[in-house]
């Protein structure tokens, strides 16, 4: 069993694999920060707020001292519509999509590129046409 999880585990596609999500998980978090840090603050500041992420409508009676953040409703167990952290994490995943979108673009350029280089680059004779090429030498030697 050990030797068939080695098998499994050297293939190049787990590999990739592994590697593509531990990229992925770090792509996540500059595209958190992004949308955080730089486009949430813009967005809210132009609706009139701060922080995007603390729109919220209350589905319940507030207790009275309870201050008017979706971290506080949270704490008191007081339902909320949070449509802020809705669309903060569309607007992550808009980003994250077209950046992605961008990378697989680019990757599709540079591999049709290659394809091109190598149709255009002069071929010599196939392996067949070599091979008959051997043979008819041998054939021909006294």
């Amino acid at each position: 069993m050990f030797a068939e999880f080695k098998t499994f585990i050297a293939r190049g596609n787990v590999l990739d694999l592994a590697v593509g999500v531990i990229i992925g998980a770090a792509f996540g978090a500059i595209v958190s920060s992004v949308a955080d840090d730089l486009i949430m603050p813009v967005i809210g500041a132009l609706l009139g707020g701060l922080d995007f992420s603390n729109y919220f409508i209350p589905l319940a009676d507030v207790p009275p001292g309870t201050e008017p953040t979706l971290e506080a409703m949270k704490a008191a167990a007081v339902p909320v519509f949070a449509y802020g952290s809705f669309i903060t994490a569309v607007i992550k995943f808009v980003i994250l999509a077209f950046v992605i979108f961008l990378i697989v673009r680019q990757a599709n350029r540079f591999l049709a590129k290659k394809k091109e280089e190598e149709a255009a680059a002069p071929s010599g004779p196939s392996e067949v046409e070599l091979l008959a090429e051997i043979r008819d030498v041998l054939k021909n030697r006294p």
